[in-house]
């Protein structure tokens, strides 16, 4: 993982909540939220939260008396999910190292994560974090993105920056966000970290934007791999999202667009 990978600074996460969310991230949010009501928890832990789509759509989906705690490494990311909720009294939003969680043990009903694994510098020791501050009958729910080939839009944009930068193509996407897709490594560091009861599915849903620019934009500069281009040639931020733009009008038509994407849904229990 390269150092600016998880860099959400700058314009980064006000772009990321306003495109990124809807584009492809909602549609899980809203099946996490479902897993999560399911489970009917009374204490409930996020970490990794990002801008909240997760946070909002599980307390869409609970009751009032709930405690909701939601916590990301990233300050500014963290801090648009607290604007966009700050009436919600049930949540509590915390500064946090998914590494080295400052909650005791056995606090939590369920802990929660969306799309924030593929981060981990040491998943197993992460999840053996999670483990420990899971109730004896909670359950860790998350999900992860699958290979970059099955995520249309987001391949699309990474083949078309590989033309603009041929001797070094930006990896962002690849390197992290769909760098964490084998089932058995996934079932193998839930398992070193103490999780019994596992259950592991992919689930395919159509990603929506209104233009390809608009994608373009989400991709490009509302996400790490903006920093990519950027280290590469500051000037040709623009450059690179047109190009993108153009790659996916060519694939995908001029108007309103959708594309496949695909994740692996986890769920583990003790």
């Amino acid at each position: 993982m390269s150092s600016t990978d998880k860099v959400f600074a700058g314009s980064i996460p006000k772009l990321y909540d306003e495109y990124l969310v809807p584009m492809i991230f909602a549609v899980y949010a809203e099946d996490l939220a479902r897993r999560i009501a399911a489970r009917s928890p009374s204490v409930l832990l996020e970490i990794a939260a990002g801008t909240g789509a997760v946070t909002r759509a599980v307390a869409a989906a609970l009751p009032r008396g709930i405690r909701y705690v939601a916590t990301d490494l990233n300050e500014p990311m963290l801090a648009v999910a607290a604007h966009r909720q700050a009436d919600d009294d049930r949540i509590t939003w915390r500064q946090a190292d998914a590494m080295a969680l400052p909650f005791g043990d056995a606090e939590f009903d369920v802990v929660c994560c969306q799309f924030g694994a593929m981060f981990f510098p040491d998943r197993i020791k992460a999840y053996g974090d999670v483990k420990r501050v899971l109730k004896g009958d909670g359950t860790f729910v998350f999900n992860v993105w699958d290979r970059i080939e099955d995520n249309s839009l987001t391949h699309d944009a990474t083949v078309a920056l590989g033309k603009l930068f041929p001797e070094d193509p930006p990896r962002f996407m690849v390197r992290t966000p769909h760098g964490y897709y084998d089932k058995d490594v996934i079932r193998s560091d839930l398992e070193g970290a103490g999780f019994r009861d596992i259950s592991i599915e992919t689930r395919s849903e159509l990603a929506h934007a209104p233009s390809p620019d608009y994608a373009a934009i989400a991709l490009c500069q509302g996400t790490p791999l903006r920093s990519e281009i950027e280290a590469r040639d500051a000037s040709k931020l623009q450059v690179a999202t047109d190009l993108v733009a153009e790659a996916i009008r060519a694939r995908h038509g001029s108007g309103p667009i959708e594309g496949k994407i695909q994740a692996i849904v986890i769920e583990a229990r003790i």
